[in-house]
């Protein structure tokens, strides 16, 4: 068991350079089942998921090259087995992707239901089945939560997702490149690693158009080769260190970003009143420290990542004034707040809404991270509060967060990951 320690109240100052994407490498790493050569991938972040994912593809019988830490070399031409089992998929949500991948290789799979994160309540895959069944597979559940896919021949159709779901789009993005015809997903989400997606299967040979937008053309291709391809920065991850100095105080540079896809978390933290200065491929934060009151609704790209909001949250627990924060992608995505109110923080939670009266400080306390983001807020927390902050459950920041304890120390934290026994006497040691 480890946990993170940190001693709060030290302003930041340096630079971070930011990983790869998580949530492009998970998808991206499934597509290469699609290939009928060696896909090279570049920028590929050092974190658990992305072990986890290597993992299932090599049991599949891919045959994976490490080249250095973050470039590998991957052939699936070798994979035989369509059958993923709960063994393989329990420790990753986005193991669901593997679905439309096998699907879109052999039309058949056979993958359980994934773990993950749990934010409070189900999420469902129900737009990606009907996805499935509109390019005309027969979709059943089978025991041990075992989705079962099969298709004679997959066909191009229209495809209209009811919500905006970015792991729909991904699965049927992946199931349809090598449909027969045009497949029209309308809708669609359009985060950047959507179009890191649609890039990445492009340059192996498909014609997918569109990304990006709310309309994804996708005209399917018999024949997929390998290709070279370097990962696009972490959204979420440069987020969090943007936050985290914008509550702290410092100057930091951040390097390694997009700063278009960093657009509205930007305009959030001018808002509160820190400096954000771009250039071409990095984003500079000032701040004193001192923040005012802002409102924030989360809504689907290119509105405020729903990813962004327990980081923020953090950092408005102390600004001048009372903001409110608004969920509007998760049903619950506010059960870290128990952990921010045991640290000081006056925050109110009704539904889907929380309302966060600023606070002079926040003072350490054993605190657990409930999931990946919710983990990541509580080291901002820590960061900012007065002692010493303990926190536990720090396998989920492990899911997200590239060498997070190493980034942070070089710009001033202290914080340190340390080795404990499992004692059931600490209270924070719950489920979840």
């Amino acid at each position: 068991m480890e946990k993170f320690v940190i001693n709060g109240g030290n302003k930041l100052y340096g630079e971070v350079n930011i990983s790869g994407a998580k949530n492009s490498a998970v998808a991206i790493l499934p597509a290469t089942l699609l290939a009928q050569g060696i896909c090279r991938l570049e920028n590929i972040p050092n974190i658990s998921d992305v072990t986890v994912m290597l993992k299932i593809l090599k049991t599949m019988g891919a045959k994976i090259k490490m080249i250095n830490e973050s470039t590998y070399e991957i052939d699936t031409r070798t994979v035989t087995s369509f059958t993923v089992p709960y063994e393989l998929t329990k420790h990753l949500r986005a193991s669901y992707y593997l679905i439309g991948a096998l699907l879109g290789r052999c039309n058949s799979a056979r993958v359980a239901m994934p773990g993950g994160c749990n934010f409070g309540g189900v999420r469902p895959i129900d737009q990606h089945l009907k996805g499935f069944e509109a390019l005309g597979a027969t979709v059943t559940m089978e025991e041990n939560a075992i989705v079962n896919t099969v298709a004679d021949q997959l066909m191009g159709n229209s495809i209209y997702m009811d919500v905006v779901s970015v792991g729909a789009t991904v699965n049927v993005m992946l199931a349809a490149v090598k449909a027969r015809g045009l497949t029209v997903i309308e809708n669609a989400a359009k985060e950047p690693h959507i179009v890191d997606l649609a890039n990445f299967l492009n340059s192996m040979g498909a014609d997918i158009r569109g990304a990006g937008t709310d309309v994804i053309k996708i005209r399917g291709v018999t024949f997929l080769h390998g290709c070279d391809y370097s990962i696009i920065p972490d959204q979420i991850e440069a987020g969090t260190y943007m936050a985290a100095v914008a509550a702290t105080g410092g100057d930091v540079l951040i390097k390694n970003v997009v700063p278009k896809h960093l657009e509205s978390i930007s305009a959030k933290l001018l808002e509160a009143g820190a400096d954000v200065i771009e250039d071409d491929d990095s984003i500079r934060i000032v701040s004193t420290g001192e923040l005012s009151k802002c409102n924030i609704k989360t809504m689907p790209h290119p509105g405020f990542p729903t990813d962004m909001q327990p980081q923020l949250a953090v950092a408005l627990s102390c600004a001048n004034g009372t903001s409110i924060i608004s969920e509007g992608v998760w049903d619950n995505r506010f059960k870290y707040v128990d952990q921010l109110v045991r640290m000081g923080a006056e925050i109110e939670v009704n539904g889907k809404v929380a309302v966060i009266t600023g606070v002079d400080h926040l003072n350490g306390s054993p605190v657990k991270a409930d999931d990946l983001r919710a983990g990541a807020a509580m080291i901002i927390a820590g960061l900012i509060a007065k002692g010493r902050t303990e926190i536990e459950n720090i396998i989920y920041i492990d899911r997200g967060y590239e060498n997070v304890v190493e980034k942070l120390r070089a710009i001033g934290a202290d914080i340190e990951r340390v080795t404990f026994e499992d004692e059931p006497s600490n209270e924070v040691r719950t489920a979840g």
